[in-house]
């Protein structure tokens, strides 16, 4: 990639680090997009491990661009996005990636594919990932940040995802047991 178009590719991604989540840290202040993305490369720099037969680069390089959309939509709660919303942030996605260099946006359209079929042992990882970090911050984040419906979800959601690894499953477990201990401590 050329100097100036690595710098203008930069100058969009960095919009992530300014667009909030629904997510709070610890600290009290909302996560942004990037953080979020951060997290999760490192969840799966810290699992390579327990998946010797995937390929990790590529699992990073999926937490890595997951969410480069909303550079255009900014986050939309997953309990609040509608098909209209998802159709938007690909077209903007889409448009963007189609100015980048060949190599490049092909890499790219080649990864979302594979991120959306969810069929290889990398894309189902990456998108187990991705739904655990938001129960983790979650648990990390103080109670009173999560609205009404998080606390179903924070004890539902993902199994689907995750069904597929036992190790996977057994961290979804305890994050259940984290936010069961949250819930109880403010009772």
């Amino acid at each position: 990639m050329e100097v100036r178009e690595l710098l203008d590719a930069l100058s969009v991604a960095e919009r992530l680090k300014d667009t909030t989540r629904h997510c709070y840290t610890t600290k009290g202040r909302h996560e942004s997009v990037a953080e979020h993305s951060w997290m999760m490369t490192l969840m799966a720099f810290f699992m390579k491990n327990e998946f010797p037969e995937a390929d990790i680069n590529k699992i990073i390089q999926m937490c890595i661009i997951h969410d480069l959309g909303e550079c255009f939509t900014g986050d939309i709660p997953t309990f609040v996005k509608t098909k209209e919303h998802e159709n938007a942030e690909a077209s903007l996605l889409d448009n963007w990636i189609k100015l980048l260099p060949n190599s490049t946006r092909n890499e790219m359209i080649n990864l979302y594919k594979e991120m959306e079929e969810r069929q290889t042992l990398e894309a189902k990882i990456y998108k187990a990932i991705d739904s655990l970090e938001a129960l983790v911050q979650h648990n990390f984040s103080d109670i009173s940040t999560w609205s009404e419906n998080e606390y179903e979800l924070n004890l539902t959601y993902a199994y689907d995802r995750v069904r597929f690894s036992d190790y996977l499953t057994c961290l979804r477990e305890e994050i259940k047991k984290d936010t069961l201990e949250k819930i109880a401590a403010k009772e």
